[in-house]
């Protein structure tokens, strides 16, 4: 019986973490820029969220590449059904999440096309991001292929300093 708790705690402790997921599906019917859209989700009656992309910072609509990404994020997205895998809700109400078309993850597709970074300060241990801006950068894809891009939250803050 004693060798069992540990497998009890762990087993315990993996079914409450997953349990943290909250999933959804729902339709795009906007997208704000390359790292927020507009979801309209029906359960339990419709309504509209906006979902913020965990994991990944597009650049700013003023900064360069800040309208293609918003262009790349659409063309995944837009009008499509995806699902939602919640992580958190940020200060602005938005759902954080990972998002999901026809199984593909939108959120490290985004990084590995070179229109988002993968920021490391809110998935610190993601190694499916991670790979994905290596790549990108490995072949000079989107923002990768400027000699020194900006990243969004260096943008941020000199913005915030002027």
């Amino acid at each position: 019986m004693r060798r069992l708790l540990p497998i009890v705690a762990a087993l315990t402790l993996l079914l409450a973490a997953c349990a943290k997921v909250a999933r959804d599906e729902g339709v795009v019917v906007g997208v704000t820029d390359g790292d927020t859209v507009r979801v309209l989700v029906k359960d339990p009656a419709p309504r509209e969220i906006r979902v913020r992309l965990h994991g990944i910072d597009a650049p700013e609509r003023k900064q360069a590449f800040g309208s293609r990404a918003k262009q790349e994020l659409s063309s995944l997205v837009f009008g499509k059904t995806v699902r939602i895998e919640k992580v958190d809700t940020d200060r602005y109400g938005r759902t954080v999440a990972r998002l999901f078309v026809d199984g593909k993850d939108v959120n490290a597709e985004m990084v590995r096309r070179g229109f988002a970074w993968w920021y490391e300060r809110y998935a610190p241990n993601d190694p499916v991001l991670k790979a994905a801006q290596d790549q990108a950068r490995i072949n000079k894809l989107g923002l990768w292929r400027d000699a020194r891009p900006q990243p969004p939250w260096e943008f941020r803050e000199k913005e915030r300093e002027r």
